[in-house]
């Protein structure tokens, strides 16, 4: 059964520590994840942003601690071609991004 997006957005704001951080994150207004937490609607564009986030962000998790992961997101990233996952989140950009954690947890730094 899927995760509803009001739990994802519950999730991610506890693992950011607040809603104005997700909400920094994401590129979106305060209020946008209050109405979502809330349970109400979420545009398609925003939703994959959600669902990435939140796959990223666990993905991340198996490696580093939550700070060491949130400035993972917000570095400039080597393996993404000096990219900062953010914004490759922001476009939806999957692909780049779990490869270039699978490659962060087998250890290649090339």
């Amino acid at each position: 059964m899927p995760v509803a997006i009001k739990d994802k957005v519950d999730a991610l704001s506890r693992d950011f520590g607040s809603q104005r951080k997700l909400a920094e994150l994401l590129d979106v207004s305060r209020s946008q994840v209050t109405r979502w937490r809330q349970g109400g609607g979420i545009d398609d564009a925003n939703a994959g942003r959600v669902d990435l986030l939140e796959v990223v962000m666990a993905s991340l998790l198996r490696i580093y601690e939550p700070l060491a992961a949130e400035r993972w997101l917000s570095g400039v990233n080597p393996r993404l071609g000096n990219r900062r996952p953010l914004d490759l989140i922001r476009r939806g950009c999957a692909k780049e991004l779990l490869d270039a954690i699978a490659s962060e947890r087998a250890g290649n730094f090339s």
